[in-house]
């Protein structure tokens, strides 16, 4: 039987970190392939967060050839063929049904997943299969110890999804972060774009009003966008639950001197 070491996740967008995990897990001889089971929507994640998921799959699978090992690390869409939303042990049920007799499944999982697995449908169930779970840095894994095999030697980069999409949304560099045909195909779609991320942003706001830091980040998205009246407002809100906020100071300082300039008769008539 082939080892399939099943690694679930949104990949929104893949990065460095996840390919070094699953070349990690080759390595170490935890299956024969690891596969990338790109999920179309999380229970657990907003939806407004993620690209479409065909693009998210055609971007694990650039990711997967450009590995060490793309004989051996391979993207998945079955669970696009599943109800939406996708439960883990619904899929695992599905692939026992179709690949069971040729194939035995592993889990992998990160440590904040198997803090919070006991709210997963059916998790019981999962612990019929092996799994893994590699540690976040600077986090402690004490649940289910006796139930899992924990990785305390799988690489950890500080790499995390929600910042490259910052970081493309703003226009900085991801060279490093994702494989380079993963970054062109994010140049060439046009994925999460200012406007795209101050829409997801707006959701997560309206559920935490009080959050400066995403009231700053969409505050700069607007910036960059040229809204000047959202995003002095953003600023401002920033300033007033917390005065001394440096960076939200100087942002609204920069709109008013833009403001000045640009319509001089209505500030100095």
């Amino acid at each position: 039987m082939t080892r399939e070491l099943l690694y679930f996740g949104s990949f929104n967008p893949v990065h460095n970190g996840h390919i070094a995990l699953a070349e990690y897990a080759v390595e170490r001889n935890l299956c024969d392939e690891v596969v990338l089971i790109v999920s179309p929507q999380s229970p657990y994640k907003e939806a407004a967060e993620l690209a479409p998921e065909m693009d998210r799959f055609e971007m694990a699978e650039r990711a997967c050839a450009a590995s060490k090992y793309p004989d051996r690390i391979k993207a998945s869409a079955v669970e696009f063929l599943l109800p939406h939303p996708s439960y883990t042990v619904d899929t695992l049920h599905f692939l026992e049904k179709e690949c069971g007799g040729r194939m035995r499944f592993a889990i992998l999982m990160g440590g904040d997943q198997i803090a919070a697995l006991d709210g997963w449908k059916e998790y019981e169930r999962l612990f019929d299969y092996p799994i893994y779970v590699y540690p976040r840095r600077g986090e402690r894994i004490d649940r289910f110890t006796d139930r899992i095999t924990l990785l305390d030697d799988a690489p950890l980069l500080d790499i995390s999804a929600t910042d490259i999409r910052l970081r493309v949304a703003q226009g900085e560099p991801i060279t490093g972060m994702v494989a380079p045909s993963v970054a062109e195909y994010i140049r060439e779609k046009g994925l999460w774009s200012p406007a795209d991320l101050v829409a997801a942003l707006t959701v997560q706001i309206e559920k935490t009003p009080d959050d400066r830091q995403l009231l700053l980040t969409r505050g700069k998205l607007h910036y960059r966008l040229n809204e000047w009246g959202r995003a002095l407002n953003d600023f401002n809100r920033v300033l007033a639950l917390d005065p001394a906020a440096t960076e939200a100071a100087q942002y609204a300082g920069m709109i008013r001197e833009i403001l000045e300039f640009r319509y001089k008769d209505i500030y100095n008539p």
